[in-house]
């Protein structure tokens, strides 16, 4: 490698950790933040060492019933993952494999919603849930998520597209259905597409505030974004309690990219090379 080589490798790498740092930065203030007393915190700089450092903000959480937000939210989230990816394999293949009328128009069409802002299906979807009777339920929180996405659906549709129609027509052959077509043959084939999917949706619906916000009111349906929110006025701004809460939020999310970032990087390398 020559020096010029070499210092050029030397300065990505150096803008790079500056990127790095300058991103982690405010996740470690924060995390500094939620181990600081709010006498330390209040007298001191917000950047300052917490001395000593204390769990008395995570313990406040459990008292102010910030554990039943992480609950709620980790099911809703769960439940809305399952649906998004059930609904969305089918919906994918039936527009990258079946043959109907109208399903390229109807497929357009469909990821021509994506334009609408989701602000403007709020107040539609909050008359739709009041009608029904289901606002300030765990349902009212699933339901406009759980069907698949536009995104999600073109996504897939054009991962589905590139599987060989041999091993399609192979199992075809062997007497296989089309739901077992998908379930022996698209889905296998489609693991790192589906765990990035998986990942979009976990990562968006857990810091869903919005639709959680409208259609909840009281504690039993709250999610994390919404007592996150609530403790800014309910404990009059006191940053060390929000930042615990903010963590709280945080670490999860952090664990399921750690467990899931290789496959994600697999999906974009291999649709990159297709």
């Amino acid at each position: 490698m020559t020096s010029s080589s070499a210092s050029k490798v030397v300065t990505v790498y150096a803008v790079l950790a500056v990127g790095a740092v300058l991103t982690l930065l405010p996740f470690l203030a924060g995390l500094l933040t939620s181990l600081t007393s709010p006498e330390q915190f209040a007298a001191g700089s917000p950047l300052a060492l917490p001395d000593p450092p204390t769990l008395a903000n995570y313990t406040g959480l459990a008292d102010a019933g910030f554990g039943r937000a992480v609950v709620v939210t980790a099911l809703v989230t769960a439940v809305i993952l399952i649906g998004q990816l059930t609904f969305s394999v089918l919906a994918a293949y039936a527009f990258a494999r079946l043959e109907f009328p109208g399903r390229d128009a109807l497929f357009w069409v469909y990821v021509a919603t994506l334009m609408v802002p989701a602000t403007v299906t709020v107040v539609p979807l909050y008359l739709m849930m009041a009608q029904a009777g289901l606002r300030n339920t765990f349902w009212a929180l699933v339901l406009p998520f759980m069907f698949g996405s536009p995104y999600a659906i073109f996504l897939l549709r054009e991962y589905f597209r590139t599987i060989p129609a041999d091993l399609i027509r192979a199992a075809r052959v062997d007497g296989a259905h089309t739901l077992d077509v998908i379930a022996h043959v698209v889905v296998p084939a489609s693991k790192p597409i589906l765990v990035t999917l998986a990942l979009i949706t976990v990562v968006s619906q857990w810091n869903n505030f919005m639709w959680p916000l409208v259609i909840t009111s009281g504690s039993d349906w709250r999610v994390l974004t919404v007592a996150t929110a609530g403790l800014q006025t309910r404990y009059d701004a006191q940053w060390t309690l929000v930042m615990a809460a903010t963590t709280v939020a945080i670490v999860p999310l952090i664990v399921v990219f750690v467990a899931l970032g290789r496959h994600v990087a697999r999906s974009i390398v291999v649709t990159g090379l297709r």
